[in-house]
C-alpha cells in the first residue's frame, strides 16, 4: 500500500473517531459536567496522555524550538479553544443542525487558505467533492427537508467554528513544514489548549466531575484516547502525504459516523434524507480518493 492510500485511510479513521465523541459527550454531560468543561477535560486529558506516550517513545519528541511556538498557539488557541468556544455558542443560538453544517464551511476555507498560503490548486474534482460534501452533510443534519431558523449572530459563530477547525489543518501544516511528527504537534496543541481553556472553564468543577467515581474517571481516559488522542494522531500524520484540502473533505465521514451510532446506540431517527445525505459524503471521498490516485499515476 502507498503512502498517500494509507494517509487517506489514516484521515479516514480521524473522522470516524471524531464521529464518536457524542457517545463520551452525551455520557459526560449527564454527570453535569458542561460544554466547555468538556473542552477542557478533553485537552487537560490528552496532554497527560501524551506527554506519557512522548516519555516512553522518544523524550526528544517533546523538543521544540521557541521560535516556532506560534504553531502551536495558532492549532491550540486558534483552532481547537476558538473552534469549541464557537461551535458550543452557535449550539445555544441555533440547532444541532444549523450549527453542524456551518462546521462544515471548514473545506471550503481550507481550500481557500492552503491555495494562498501552501499554493494547493483548485481542481474540478476538488470542487465537486466540496459541494457534494456540504450538501451532503446538510441532508445528514436533517437542515435540508426541515424548517431552521438562524440569526446573524449565530451564523457569524457557525461561520467562526468552521474557521477554527479549518486552521488545525493551516497550522499543522506550517508545523510539519518545520519537521515536526505528529505526536509533537498533537501534544503541544492539546498542553497550550488545555492551558487556555483555564480561562473559559471552571477546572475545579470539571475535575470533580470526572474524578467523582472510577466508572467516571475511565469514560474521560477513554474520551481523550478514542475521541482525541488517535484521531488528531491520524489525521495530522495523513497531512504529510495528503493536500489540505483534499483531507479537510475526506474527513467530513464524521457527520455520516455520528448519524450512524445515533442510529444504532441511542435509537435516532433514520430519514430518507440522511440516505442519500451518507451516499453524497462518501461519493465525495471516492472522488477524492480517484482524484489522488490519478495524480500519483501520471507523476510515476
Amino acid at each position: 500500500m502507498g503512502k498517500k492510500n494509507l494517509a487517506v485511510i489514516y484521515i479516514i479513521a480521524a473522522g470516524v473517531l471524531w464521529g464518536c465523541i457524542g457517545l463520551f459527550v452525551r455520557t459526560l454531560n449527564g454527570w453535569g459536567i458542561s460544554s466547555m468543561e468538556l473542552v477542557a477535560l478533553r485537552s487537560f486529558v490528552t496532554a497527560i496522555i501524551m506527554f506519557f506516550v512522548l516519555l516512553i517513545k522518544d523524550r526528544k519528541l517533546l523538543k521544540i524550538k521557541l521560535k516556532h511556538l506560534w504553531c502551536f498557539i495558532g492549532t491550540g488557541i486558534l483552532s481547537v479553544n476558538f473552534f469549541n468556544f464557537c461551535y458550543f455558542k452557535t449550539i445555544t443560538l441555533a440547532s444541532l443542525s444549523v450549527a453542524a453544517v456551518l462546521l462544515y464551511t471548514a473545506p471550503a476555507i481550507v481550500m481557500v487558505l492552503s491555495f494562498f498560503l501552501f499554493r494547493e490548486k483548485f481542481t474540478k474534482r476538488k470542487v465537486i467533492s466540496l459541494v457534494m460534501t456540504f450538501v451532503g452533510c446538510a441532508f445528514v443534519t436533517g437542515l435540508i427537508g426541515s424548517k431552521v431558523s438562524m440569526t446573524p449572530m449565530s451564523i457569524l459563530t457557525g461561520l467562526g467554528a468552521g474557521l477554527g477547525y479549518a486552521l488545525y489543518s493551516i497550522f499543522s501544516r506550517y508545523a510539519i513544514e518545520r519537521g515536526y511528527g505528529s505526536f509533537t504537534i498533537t501534544f503541544y496543541t492539546f498542553l497550550i489548549a488545555a492551558i487556555g481553556s483555564l480561562f473559559i472553564s471552571d477546572a475545579k468543577a470539571t475535575v470533580m466531575a470526572a474524578t467523582v467515581s472510577p466508572k467516571c474517571i475511565l469514560i474521560s481516559v477513554g474520551f481523550g484516547i478514542v475521541s482525541t488522542v488517535l484521531p488528531y494522531l491520524f489525521y495530522t500524520a495523513g497531512l504529510k502525504e495528503v493536500e489540505n484540502g483534499k483531507a479537510s473533505i475526506i474527513v467530513s465521514v464524521e457527520p455520516v459516523t455520528a448519524t450512524i451510532l445515533g442510529l444504532i446506540v441511542f435509537s435516532e431517527p433514520f430519514t430518507f434524507n440522511g440516505i442519500i445525505g451518507i451516499v453524497l459524503v462518501i461519493a465525495a471521498l471516492v472522488i477524492c480518493n480517484i482524484e489522488g490516485k490519478k495524480n500519483e499515476n501520471s507523476s510515476n
